[in-house]
């Protein structure tokens, strides 16, 4: 249900309905209703990567050659990359959200953690939209690092470290 519909079932109509509708909105703010686009695997992508750091530190991730997960303390989330259920994670673009947690593949072996939970309506609609984080619920965008891209996401998300050795990925905090 759009922010229009809900309203209008309220019992708001002309002038009333219209403040309303335009009270929390900014001209910066934009809809994309990621329901109904593409593929993402389908789009080119050309994000602007999170740098790559190692455990312990910042955001990001460390890559295959050599990484040893058992040393990461404090995981929120364990993720097989060979399970099918984890297969997007292995193109560029690509996107899986799993106990709360959005997890994408930013650029070929970048890969980005935030929580799935709105910063704006503390409501689980965050996914991944081909740079940037994006609620599909009203439309808050937040970038990368988790900060937020318009008014709607002014408060910004959580974003989480992660890990990977190309077959299984980490994400903590």
């Amino acid at each position: 249900m759009t922010r229009y519909e809900f309203l209008k079932s309220m019992g708001f109509k002309g002038a009333a309905l219209m403040a309303l509708m335009t009270s929390c909105i900014r001209e910066e703010d934009t809809y994309i209703n990621a329901l109904t686009e593409k593929a993402i695997a389908s789009t080119p992508v050309t994000p602007t990567p999170p740098v790559a750091t190692t455990p312990g530190t910042g955001t990001g991730t460390t890559t295959g050659n050599g990484t040893d997960l058992s040393t990461i303390k404090n995981r929120l989330l364990t993720l097989d990359l060979t399970q099918a259920a984890n297969a997007a994670l292995l193109s560029a673009g690509g996107y899986v959200a799993v106990s709360g947690i959005v997890v994408a593949q930013v650029s070929a072996g970048v890969h980005v953690a935030a929580t799935q939970t709105c910063s704006h309506k503390p409501r689980n609609r965050i996914i991944f939209n081909r740079t940037e984080f994006y609620c599909t619920d009203h439309g808050a965008r937040f970038d990368l690092s988790g900060n937020g891209l318009n008014s709607l996401g002014s408060r910004g998300i959580a974003v989480y470290k992660v890990a990977t050795d190309g077959k299984t990925l980490v994400v903590y905090s």
